[in-house]
Parts: C-alpha cells; structure tokens; sequence
C-alpha cells in the first residue's frame, strides 16, 4: 500500500464562540485537538482551511424558512432551548465554517484516500428544525454538495456517536444514493428516533466486545449490500465510558479499536472516507482530547509510516484520570 498525506481540514474560528458559564459544550476541544496533532508531528502541508458555507448552498439540504429565522434570530425560545446554543452572527458563522469543513473532507477524500476534519457531526439538525447543538446538518449538506457534482455515487454515513445520526436519516429517507446507519444508544438523545437504512441501537453499559461485534455487523451489511464509493464516518467519543452523557462503558482502547476497525475496512475495500470527530461532552477537556486523538492515531497506522507519534494505545491508568 502506498502511504498518504493525510488531509487535517480545521479552522481556529471552531473554538471561537462565546458561550454561557459552564455551558454543557465543549468549545476548546477542537483548538486543543489541534494543538495536539501538531505538539506530535503533523505536517504544515497536512492543514487545510475550510471554505465557508453560502447559505444558498445550505438551502439545498434546508428549507428556506428555517434559514431565515436562522438569519434573523426568529426562533421561539422554545426552539433555541431544543438547539442549546444562544445566538450570535458568530454561530452562524462558525456553523457555516464547519458545514463547508466537511463537505471540503468528504470531496478529498475522493482523491486523498482519507481526510478529517476537526470539528463536524451535527446530526441533529432536520431540513426544517435544528436539536441538540445542531443548527444545520453538515453530514448531509456535505453528501448534498459531492452529489451535485456526482450524482451516481453511493454514499455511506456511518454514524458511531453515541447520539443516533436522526436528522441525517430523516433527510435522506427517500433517496437511496445516500445509505444512512446509526450505532447509538438505544434509550439516549433523541428520545424519539428517525428510521435510518440501519439503525443499531445497543443498551447502557454496552462494553468493547459488544460493541465492536457491533460495529462489524454493520460493516459487513455495508460491504455485502451498498458497496459505497465513499464512506462519510463520524467518530463521536460520547461512547466512552467516562463521557457524562453516554452510558456506555467503552475504554479508551475500545474507542482506539473502533476507529482502527473502520479505517481498516475502507483501506481494506479502497473505499475513500472522511472522518468528522463527532461528539464529545466530558468536562474533563484532556482526557475528551485524547478520546478524539485516537481517531488520528488510528488514521497513521492505517495510512501512513510517517514520524507521527505513536505512543501505547493507553496505559492501565488512563481510563481512570
């Protein structure tokens, strides 16, 4: 196999939101993310800007109403509670800045092999109301923008958060270019589920082996049934078990092996696919860091042999900080 480049799409306007004290999202995740990619040898070459969203692009995927009273700050206070976030013109703008930061991953990887973005995965949002700190979904405008360039391809949005993927399968219940499947907490957010083309729903306190059989089940329906040309990956680490809003009890090594077993598979099948880092919602920001660096972890020793720093995969202490 040769070895690739692999894109890092960011952007520091992802940690740059003003929110309330002790608000339950964690902004700085993703400047420290980053900050540990480069602390442990990522290449200049290997960042890439984002391209921000218009919001015609944006209406391609949701309707127009609700992205003017997205614009316009319309919403009842009812709708910004179900969202999570208060609003702000730098909302929008990082909104849109990580929506074009997925659609830009999942279009490199068409030529890269494998891209990742350090932000993405706001799966929550439906064509016409946005949950959950989704504004607009940018797992489906993403697959929305690479259709109209290529409108014969299969695409795959295989969802690992511990949240089901319920706005991307709603969006794309009718159209069969797009195979949506959601391994997820059976009695988690959201409360009430959409229907994807594969939904796997795994009880609290779900462990590593289960989850993993888990997880191969569903590889093995998408490599036998939808041969996709490319796979759209979120990586939430919301399944880890020290994540306040999970109830899974993955360790970190369990979180490492998933994202191995995914890579693996599409290197294996040729399969091109572009990570999102997905969910996330631990206080403790270090240790929520490492979670997510286990997917840039599993990323190298898939695609590459370059110099990138590969410690152990966790020692006996880690799952206890």
């Amino acid at each position: 196999m040769t070895k690739v480049n692999i894109p890092f799409i960011y952007s520091p306007i992802y940690s740059q939101l003003e929110l309330p004290e002790r608000h339950r999202y964690p902004i700085e995740k993703y400047r420290l993310l980053h900050d540990w990619a480069v602390r442990r040898g990522a290449q200049k070459d290997q960042w890439q800007r984002p391209v921000t969203l218009t919001w015609e692009q944006v209406a391609q995927t949701h309707c127009s109403s609700y992205i003017e009273k997205l614009k316009t700050n319309n919403f009842e206070k009812a709708e910004w509670r179900r969202i999570g976030f208060p609003w702000s013109e730098q909302l929008l703008t990082r909104s849109l800045t990580s929506a074009g930061g997925t659609a830009q991953a999942l279009q490199m990887a068409l030529s890269s092999s494998i891209a990742i973005h350090f932000s993405g995965g706001y799966h929550h949002a439906h064509h016409d109301w946005g949950s959950g700190f989704c504004l607009i979904n940018d797992l489906a405008i993403a697959c929305h923008q690479l259709l109209l360039q290529y409108p014969h391809l299969k695409i795959a949005v295989l969802d690992t958060d511990v949240h089901q993927g319920d706005g991307t399968a709603s969006i794309f219940q009718n159209d069969p270019r797009v195979f949506t499947c959601s391994i997820h907490g059976e009695k988690n957010f959201p409360f009430s589920k959409s229907i994807s083309d594969l939904d796997i729903p795994l009880p609290k306190g779900t462990d590593d082996s289960s989850y993993l059989n888990a997880l191969n089940q569903a590889l093995k329906i998408v490599e036998s049934d939808v041969k996709p040309d490319v796979i759209l990956y979120d990586a939430g680490v919301d399944i880890y078990t020290k994540d306040e809003l999970g109830h899974f009890h993955i360790s970190l090594n369990g979180l490492f092996q998933r994202d191995m077993t995914v890579l693996s598979f599409c290197r294996q099948n040729d399969i091109p696919v572009a990570a999102v880092i997905g969910g996330g919602y631990q206080r403790n920001l270090e240790r929520l860091v490492r979670g997510h660096a286990q997917l840039l972890r599993a990323a190298y020793y898939v695609y590459t042999e370059n110099n990138f720093e590969l410690r152990s995969v966790v020692r006996s202490s880690e799952d206890e900080v």
